[in-house]
């Protein structure tokens, strides 16, 4: 058989089609939603990462992923009129966000941040300081912590196409400060404000005065501006009053958050810093905290609160030299973040108070 003048010879043909299926697969494919911060969606490399890290921790076998879609379909919390899977779910809604404008988009990702907020409270139902920041002990015992819950919430609001993150918590909505005692999700809306999702409460947005985030290379304390439906409007800069815009600033990094999770383990060790477990600390629960808290400060040497419990941990290990050191590198951070807690200074003069002949 004879080919035509006009067609072509067969290996142009497929060199053609080589070339043309990338754009034709691009074209198809859906838009992805730039983050603000650190990706680490529902179903992605990232999150499946910390949840192996996680199981690994606590010894677990198991799948996460199996645990949380189950979950889902039991917790009787659809999102939206889709009735099949989890990931089904989420990424309908994603399709639905995009196609979303205006007023009507704000509303659909205010609404996905709810419907994230009352799914986690139904299928994890208990709230514990001394395990729930393990996402093994999620699936365990469904027990849940500030971290656990706002890096899971996060998770699935980046899956439902939103860019979403978390943020650390220095003053509470009645102005109670704390060393960075709590951790929530923010979400930014495509109007250009951001949301506080907070699933410690039992109302889904809060009004935090004090937060720990991203700015440039560093982390820096704000103060935010709240405007209407609980949203931030933009941020002041803890130390200077300086105004921040909302797009100057970003959620906490993947580093950050890795440290973070080490930084509970190190903290709530059986025995370890908090007593966890026997009431008070052990010398192989010293260890143990010890081992967690500078695999966090490795993971980012900017976390300041791992890097000033460290301290805490030298001390009571008998290395007053070593822990004066890790407070004087935790003041250094904080000053430079913006707000250091009243419990850095006093350490320090403990310690240099003990250092001096005569005195206790």
């Amino acid at each position: 058989m004879t080919r035509s003048k006009f067609s072509l010879h067969p290996r142009l043909a497929l060199m053609v089609l080589a070339l043309t299926l990338p754009l034709a697969a691009q074209a198809a494919a859906p838009a992805i939603t730039a983050q603000i911060g650190p990706n680490f969606q529902y179903g992605s490399a990232a999150f499946a990462e910390v949840v192996q890290t996680s199981y690994k921790v606590a010894g677990q076998q198991g799948s996460f992923d199996d645990w949380i879609s189950a979950a889902y379909l039991k917790a009787g919390v659809p999102l939206g009129d889709s009735a099949g899977s989890l990931s089904e779910a989420l990424d309908a809604r994603a399709a639905a966000v995009r196609a979303a404008s205006g007023e009507a988009r704000i509303k659909l990702e205010r609404g996905t941040a709810t419907w994230a907020h009352t799914f986690i409270k139904k299928a994890i139902p208990k709230f514990s300081l001394e395990r729930g920041f393990e996402l093994a002990n999620v699936v365990r015992t469904g027990e849940r912590q500030c971290l656990a819950q706002s890096f899971i919430i996060s998770a699935l609001l980046q899956r439902a196409g939103m860019q979403a993150g978390a943020v650390m918590v220095w003053a509470n909505p009645e102005g109670k400060q704390s060393n960075l005692g709590h951790v929530v999700s923010v979400v930014r809306l495509s109007g250009g404000n951001d949301l506080l999702v907070d699933a410690s409460d039992p109302t889904p947005f809060m009004r935090h005065q004090g937060l720990l985030v991203k700015t440039g290379e560093r982390y820096t304390f704000v103060k935010p501006i709240y405007s209407q439906g609980d949203s931030i409007s933009g941020y002041t800069a803890a130390d200077s009053g300086t105004q921040l815009s909302v797009k100057a600033t970003a959620p906490l990094t993947l580093s950050y958050l890795h440290s973070q999770f080490d930084y509970y383990r190190g903290e709530r060790a059986i025995g370890g810093f908090m007593g966890t477990g026997v009431g008070k600390a052990t010398p192989d629960g010293l260890k143990q905290s010890a081992l967690y808290l500078k695999r966090a400060v490795q993971e980012d040497p900017q976390n300041a609160l791992a890097t000033f419990v460290l301290g805490h941990v030298l001390k009571r290990q008998g290395q007053p030299d070593l822990a004066k050191l890790q407070y004087q590198k935790a003041s250094a951070l904080y000053t430079a973040q913006g707000h250091t807690p009243g419990g850095v200074q006093t350490a320090l003069d403990a310690l240099s108070k003990a250092a001096v002949p005569g005195k206790s």
